[in-house]
C-alpha cells in the first residue's frame, strides 16, 4: 500500500482492479477493499473492512442510505436464531436469508440442464430479499446495472462451471447453525448493545462480502462460491457479528470535549476490534485463532505474532503523529490501512496486537473486564499495560507496553 497517501491497488465497491481514493471521506459502510485473504476464509481473494467503530461516518458529509424495508415473511427460506438474551449479553436476532441464492441455483440448474430461463425464474431473483438489498446498496455507489451484470453472469460458462460448488455452500449456509456463531459474538458484546443483523449468502460475479447500513437495518452479505469448511464458514460469520454487534457502541464520556486530534486517534483505536473479533470467533483466549485453518494460514499469523513488539510500537509512533500533527491530514487513511495488511492480506498488526492485547487481558481479569474496555478502546490499551506491569516477563525483553506519555494525552 502507498504510505504517501497515493491511491492504493484496492477496489471499490467490489469491482477488483480499480483504485481506492483516499481523499475521498469513505463512510463505512462504503468503504469496501477487495483483499487476498487467507486468514479465515480458505482460499478467498477479497475482504471487505468493516471495523466495528471507526468514525468514518460522522467525517463525511453523505447521508444514510434509505434502507429498503421488507417482510420476512416473505422469502422463501429462512433460517433464524430466536430473539433472546443470553445471560446478561446482549439480544440475539440474527437470520439467514438465503432466497437470492436459491433464485439464482434454480437459473444456473435450468442452464445446466440445457433448458430456457423462464421470465417467471428471473423475476423470483429480482423480487429477492437478497437480491433487492444488494441492488439498494450498489445503487448507492452509483451503479445502476446490477441486474445486467448478474444477469450476464448467471448466462456464463464460468457461472455453470460453478454450480456444483455453489450447491454445496448453499446446501451449508442452509445447514448452519447461526445461534453458535451468535452466542460466540454475544460472549464479546457489551451489554445493553443489540446483535441484530440480517445475513444474505449471495451469488454473484464480485467474491467479496461486506456488511451495510449498520445504522438502521445492519445486514451482512456473505459471497457464496469459495470452498470452505463448516467450522470456517461459523469463523467468519462470528468475526463479521462481532463487528455488527459492537458498531452500537455509544462514544466515551469525554469524546466531544476532546480536540479533533485526540478524537481521531480515540476513533481509530476501535480497530483493535478487529483482534476482539479474532478471539470471539475463535471462542476464548486458550483456542488458537486458526484451530480450523490450513497450515499455511496458521504460518501467517505465528509469523505476525511475532513480530508484536514492533507493532505496538509502530501503532503507536502512527497515532502520536496523528497527536502532534506530523502526519498530513490527507496522508493518514493510507497510513492507516497498512496496519489492516500483511503481504496484501488483512491479517496486519490491528489483528494480531489487538488480539493478543485482548487475550492477555481475559485470561489475567476475566471476559468482563475485557468487554467493558470494548466501546471505550483506551481502556483496553491500560488494562494491557497493567497486566505487563503485573506478570513481567523475564526473557528477553519482555512485551512491550504503550508509553505512558501517549496514554496520557488520550485521558
Amino acid at each position: 500500500m502507498d504510505a504517501g497517501g497515493g491511491a492504493a491497488r484496492y477496489a471499490v465497491g467490489g469491482a477488483r482492479g480499480e483504485t481506492l481514493d483516499w481523499s475521498h471521506p469513505w463512510t463505512l459502510d462504503e468503504l469496501v477493499l477487495t483483499l487476498k485473504h487467507p486468514t479465515r476464509v480458505l482460499k478467498h481473494p477479497t475482504r471487505v473492512l468493516r471495523i466495528s467503530r471507526w468514525k468514518f461516518r460522522k467525517e463525511s458529509p453523505i447521508r444514510p442510505r434509505p434502507v429498503f424495508w421488507v417482510s420476512l415473511l416473505a422469502v422463501a427460506w429462512l433460517t433464524a436464531a430466536p430473539v433472546q438474551s443470553l445471560g446478561s449479553g446482549p439480544r440475539v436476532d440474527v437470520q439467514i436469508v438465503t432466497d437470492q441464492v436459491d433464485a439464482a441455483l434454480r437459473i444456473l440448474e435450468q442452464y445446466g440442464s440445457g433448458n430456457e430461463v423462464t421470465e417467471t425464474e428471473w423475476e423470483a431473483l429480482w423480487e429477492s430479499t437478497g437480491y433487492r438489498r444488494l441492488a439498494v446498496r450498489q445503487a448507492s455507489f452509483g451503479d445502476e446495472n446490477t441486474q445486467q451484470r448478474l444477469k450476464e453472469f448467471l448466462s456464463s460458462a464460468d457461472a455453470l462451471e460453478l454450480l456444483p460448488r455453489l450447491r454445496q455452500a448453499a446446501a451449508d449456509w442452509k445447514a448452519m447453525d447461526v445461534a453458535v456463531a451468535a452466542e460466540l459474538v454475544a460472549a464479546y458484546t457489551p451489554q445493553g448493545l443489540p446483535l441484530r443483523a440480517t445475513v444474505f449468502p449471495v451469488i454473484k460475479q464480485q467474491p467479496n462480502s461486506f456488511v451495510v447500513d449498520l445504522d438502521s437495518d445492519p445486514a451482512v452479505f456473505m459471497y457464496v462460491g469459495e470452498e470452505v469448511t463448516p467450522e470456517q464458514l461459523t469463523n467468519t460469520l462470528a468475526h463479521e457479528l462481532h463487528h455488527v454487534g459492537t458498531a452500537g457502541c455509544p462514544d466515551p464520556a469525554d469524546h466531544d470535549s476532546r480536540g479533533p486530534e485526540v478524537r481521531r486517534v480515540i476513533d481509530w483505536l476501535s480497530a483493535f476490534g478487529e483482534g476482539i473479533a479474532v478471539l470471539a470467533a475463535a471462542g476464548g483466549p486458550d483456542v488458537h485463532p486458526h484451530a480450523n485453518s490450513p497450515s499455511n494460514q496458521w504460518v501467517v499469523w505465528e509469523r505476525d505474532i511475532a513480530n508484536f513488539n514492533h507493532d505496538l510500537a509502530r501503532i503507536e509512533t502512527f497515532f502520536q503523529g496523528i497527536l502532534d500533527g506530523t502526519i498530513p491530514d490527507d496522508t493518514q487513511r493510507a497510513q492507516l490501512f497498512t496496519f489492516i495488511n500483511t503481504d496484501e492480506v488483512p491479517q496486519g498488526a490491528f489483528y494480531t496486537v489487538g488480539w493478543k492485547m485482548a487475550a492477555l487481558i481475559e485470561r489475567e481479569y476475566g471476559r468482563e473486564i475485557l468487554v467493558a474496555a470494548i466501546c471505550d478502546p483506551r481502556q483496553l490499551l491500560s488494562r494491557y499495560n497493567a497486566v505487563v506491569a503485573e506478570y513481567p516477563r523475564d526473557e528477553g525483553a519482555g512485551l512491550a507496553r504503550w508509553s505512558p506519555g501517549f496514554l496520557r494525552a488520550l485521558e
